[in-house]
């Protein structure tokens, strides 16, 4: 009996030491998942096969290592030469099928690029710029036309501009006819057409808002050039000047607004300073009917009227400005007389006011030095200062040191627009003249303009 209740005890400890040890080696081995997959997908199999020549296929099956999914296809997918009709395309696991309708050109290299559409479902990685070619000749074409688009009138760059190849030479056709060639612009403006034939071809840029291929209306953003270029060409970097020859003239339908019933205003005043640079200005709520010059003035602090003061009023009538030769960190008073405007209701003022005010100091402002290396002055070049998106200064340029004793202090971006027809203005281009647009050279770097400071640039063109 003892011997048989040794060997239960005996038994039920060794079940608990194994039921420990099975805990402990569970807790101490807990699977950790692995490296996150950071490898896009790849292309292990096509039917028929990339590069196919004498293809005769409506169908194309691509396999990939992983599963996949396609995003914004409809954005990515460029298809050359450009179909009548859209493949239908579609992805299931670890498979792309590409169904054709329409029909193929004999002799003729295609290319499906999916751009950056394919990534793997589980992680997201895509498989950048994959793309598919076959032909239906006997060998797969292999030139290239790559270049640059750049807006005329800014010198910037817009990406959701195209860019057009056409076999077709006449001037006409890119207004009547879709191209035989697209190709999109990545974020730095740059296109690159592949697997192009031994061929010239005729270059266009547009905007397709309307989504047809062709231009159609002088308000799209359109560009060209004035030859033709081939494909075999070594050095085929071309660059397209995007301009807009007409302005959308669309009514705009504005709800009348009330006339305030009292006629008020309010000063450009920088925190109770003037600005020695710029016109006194003063902005009302309502339109000026009425203005009696001689019932504005401004004044010395012994109240004595400075004489040399100039008067105006701008074309939306709600502006008035006063201009002098302002004395630095001198104060003065500006005197408004009740009855000095009227609206075109009769409201005046409601009292005569005297304001107080102050110039700011020569040591509020920053000099500026630019020097300019291969400035083109025979194209009578002229500065454009912008300050965000408001142009702040233009200013022709003579020489290629351009410097100036006093600026506020600011950040501003610098283009230089070259006036080819000295007219002080950006023009654009004319197909049908075969003109083409002003161009504006876009300075990459900004410059900082420190109040009490020399600030001195030097800019490559």
């Amino acid at each position: 009996m003892a011997r048989y209740l040794l060997n239960i005890f005996i038994g039920a400890l060794i079940f608990q030491l194994v039921g420990y040890f099975i805990a402990g080696c569970a807790q101490i081995g807990a699977p950790t998942g692995g490296p996150r997959d950071t490898l896009a997908p790849t292309l292990v199999k096509a039917n028929p096969e990339k590069k196919k020549t004498n293809f005769n296929s409506n169908k194309i099956v691509l396999d990939f290592d992983e599963y996949i999914d396609l995003q914004d296809l409809s954005a990515n997918l460029n298809i050359s030469p450009l179909p009548k009709l859209n493949p239908v395309i579609s992805n299931n696991l670890k498979t792309i099928t590409i169904k054709l309708k329409d029909s193929l050109l004999p002799n003729t290299t295609y290319n499906i690029d999916f751009g950056n559409s394919i990534k793997d479902i589980n992680e997201g990685n895509v498989y950048k710029g994959f793309a598919y070619q076959f032909s239906t000749g006997n060998s797969i074409d292999s030139f290239t036309l790559q270049g640059k688009v750049v807006l005329a009138e800014t010198g910037k760059v817009d990406s959701t501009l195209i860019v057009l190849l056409y076999k077709n030479l006449n001037d006409s056709a890119v207004i009547t006819q879709r191209p035989n060639y697209v190709s999109k612009l990545d974020g730095s403006g740059k296109f690159k057409f592949s697997f192009l034939p031994n061929q010239n071809f005729k270059v266009y840029v547009l905007k397709d808002g309307d989504g047809n291929k062709f231009y159609n209306s002088p308000t799209e953003v359109f560009g060209f050039l004035n030859k033709t270029v081939s494909s075999s060409e070594i050095d085929s970097d071309i660059t397209l000047f995007a301009y807009k020859e007409k302005n959308e003239n669309n009514a705009v339908v504005t709800t009348p607004q009330k006339k305030e019933k009292l006629l008020k205003y309010f000063l450009n005043l920088n925190y109770g300073k003037q600005d020695l640079l710029m016109p006194l200005s003063f902005n009302f709520n309502n339109p000026i009917q009425t203005l009696s010059a001689d019932s504005i003035f401004i004044t010395d602090t012994n109240y004595n009227k400075i004489a040399a003061v100039s008067t105006q009023i701008d074309s939306s009538r709600k502006q008035i400005l006063l201009d002098t030769k302002w004395l630095p960190e001198t104060f003065y008073y500006l005197i408004i007389n009740a009855q000095a405007v009227k609206d075109s209701s009769g409201l005046s003022l409601t009292k005569t006011d005297t304001i107080k005010f102050v110039t700011k100091s020569k040591e509020d402002y920053g000099s500026v030095k630019l020097t300019f290396s291969h400035l083109d002055s025979s194209k009578h070049p002229i500065m454009l200062l912008f300050e965000g998106d408001q142009m702040k200064y233009t200013i022709p340029l003579t020489s290629n040191i351009w410097f100036n004793k006093m600026m506020l202090p600011a950040e501003l971006e610098i283009r230089i627009l070259y006036d080819e027809n000295n007219n002080g203005q950006w023009n654009p281009g004319n197909y049908s003249k075969k003109i083409q647009p002003e161009k504006v050279i876009a300075i990459p770097n900004k410059i900082t303009i420190k109040a009490n400071w020399e600030n001195e640039n030097d800019i490559v063109l």
